[in-house]
């Protein structure tokens, strides 16, 4: 007889904190079904960073399923990246991949929203002149004084972003540790700066050997682009963004219509 929506508990180790579902009934494969349930835990924090798994065996047993089905569904997280398998340690949670969807919002808000836990090192906060590609991007003069802006983004410890960000050097006053307790666009909202719209560009290239020691990448690991700029609600340009993202962790997520 189908067996649907049984419960059953953990093994010992992390996965004993979860409540695991599996609909024997449906047609969607039980390997993918656990797999699916074991990476939303790691999205949602359930299971995180450093955590251990647990044996295959007591998995199988506990859940009622074959060793090759466990294998199955843990090897598909594995080549995600998101669990790892260490001799002598066992399988363990490396992170969850941030997903973010494409509109107006600031890396800092989706990450907390997300229960990411996320944090900032700011690397650079000072003025400069704007080089040609700044100067057009926010509408300004080549050489006009900017202020510029270099963060390291973190989630559990683990590098997400490299972020730079270049803004109009009269728009608000910056402050270093203001910057490291919250996010960009936090600090824009409260000095009365409301954001209405952005042109956003995203591409992929492979990081740099500078790039790969922020984001604890080999060089040349495959790394997401963004370029941003933003503009408040009177149609001034008040950001221009070029940032850098970890392939392994992050992904954009888009929803398409279809045109009337």
């Amino acid at each position: 007889m189908a067996e649907t929506g049984t419960t059953r508990p953990a093994t010992a180790g992390a996965f004993d904190r979860l409540e695991v579902a599996l609909d024997r009934g449906s047609p969607i494969p039980l390997y993918y079904q656990l797999a699916q349930q074991l990476e939303s835990a790691i999205e949602h924090g359930a299971l995180a960073p450093g955590d251990l798994l647990g044996n295959e065996v007591d998995i199988a047993a506990r859940l009622g399923l074959s060793r090759p089905t466990v294998r199955q569904a843990i090897q598909s997280l594995v080549d995600k990246g998101l669990l790892v398998r260490r001799r002598g340690i066992g399988t363990q949670v490396v992170h969850s991949q941030v997903r973010r969807s494409l509109e107006l919002s600031s890396l800092y808000d989706d990450l907390a929203a997300a229960g990411q836990s996320p944090a900032t090192r700011v690397l650079r906060n000072e003025i400069e002149s704007a080089s040609a590609e700044v100067a057009a991007a926010l509408g300004i003069p080549e050489g006009r004084d900017v202020i510029v802006l270099e963060r390291l983004r973190t989630t559990h410890g683990e590098p997400v972003a490299h972020l730079r960000n270049h803004l109009p050097a009269t728009l608000l006053d910056l402050d270093t540790g203001r910057l490291e307790a919250t996010g960009l666009y936090r600090l824009m909202k409260a000095a009365g700066i409301t954001l209405h719209s952005a042109h956003q560009t995203v591409g992929a290239r492979s990081a740099t050997a500078e790039e790969g020691t922020l984001l604890h990448e080999p060089a040349g690991a495959a790394l997401l682009t963004m370029r941003r700029t933003a503009y408040d609600d009177t149609g001034r340009a008040v950001e221009y963004g070029t940032h850098v993202y970890r392939a392994a962790r992050y992904t954009f997520d888009f929803q398409l219509l279809v045109r009337p």
